[in-house]
């Protein structure tokens, strides 16, 4: 009995250090996220655009 109890003792810290984790990276991904400027953001999604109407042609 004591050993099963220490696998469900091992299993929680390792959700709870998975979760943990999972916290880190959304946390750094937001962060680098939220560094962009206005115009930046706006240069970007020009350029992705631009990218994908000429992917389409491409395609035509």
């Amino acid at each position: 009995m004591r050993r099963r109890m220490r696998w469900w003792k091992v299993l929680g810290l390792a959700g709870l250090a998975g979760v943990a984790a999972t916290g880190v990276v959304i946390a750094r991904a937001e962060r680098r996220r939220r560094a962009y400027t206005p115009e930046e953001i706006r240069a970007r999604l020009l350029a992705r655009h631009a990218d994908a109407r000429a992917q389409g042609d491409e395609l035509r």
